[in-house]
């Protein structure tokens, strides 16, 4: 059955790159690898529609701004007439080390405003969530301006391999599933605060 992959962020030549935009980063790494192209708008998001490892999917990027992001969940799920469960949302997470990853079946959403959203709008915490580690600001240096910052030289190799690696267990989780996904890429330990 087909699945839905979100990556989480804001639309937008200012927030690309900056640390908010994590889910947006995976979302178009997986499109360059896989050759899918986000040509189809509609539903708050652009979506790109094929096929990874042999398996249907759709990757989408909702334009509705991070705190929003459940309006385009919710009409995504609509559209495609599929559960919860066949969701995989991917976002930023301030509790987590710089470079951190860490696959979830549902919960809290941990005061992350994305996610907030996406529970509020769904009826539901249960469906598949990444998180990505963006690490704790700075002291001084508040949650709001430091999510929206492009990271610093060091920060953004943390992150860039936190991209390739969030791909790769977006991979396992299209194949094997999302057990078999966090038992091989839930290993390392965790960090802060979140918004």
């Amino acid at each position: 059955m087909m699945k839905i992959l979100v990556g989480l962020g804001n639309p937008g030549q200012e927030y690309r790159f900056t640390r908010h935009n994590i889910g947006f980063m995976v979302m178009d790494f997986l499109a360059d690898r896989f050759r899918v192209s986000f040509s189809r708008r509609g539903f708050f998001s652009i979506r790109a529609e094929g096929s990874i490892e042999g398996e249907p999917v759709v990757l989408a990027k909702p334009l509705t701004y991070m705190n929003l992001s459940g309006k385009a969940l919710a009409a995504l799920a609509g559209k495609y007439s599929l559960p919860a469960s066949h969701l995989l949302v991917i976002c930023d997470d301030l509790n987590l080390s710089s470079g951190v990853i860490r696959l979830r079946a549902g919960g809290s959403a941990g005061g992350h405003k994305g996610l907030i959203s996406i529970i509020e709008a769904l009826g539901t915490n249960n469906f598949p969530r990444l998180r990505v580690g963006i690490g704790s600001p700075p002291p001084g240096v508040d949650a709001r301006d430091y999510v929206l910052e492009r990271p610093g030289v060091e920060d953004a190799a943390a992150l860039k391999s936190a991209v390739d690696e969030a791909a790769e267990a977006v991979l396992c989780f299209l194949k094997e599933g999302l057990p078999a996904a966090m038992n091989r890429f839930n290993k390392k330990k965790s960090g802060s605060i979140q918004i």
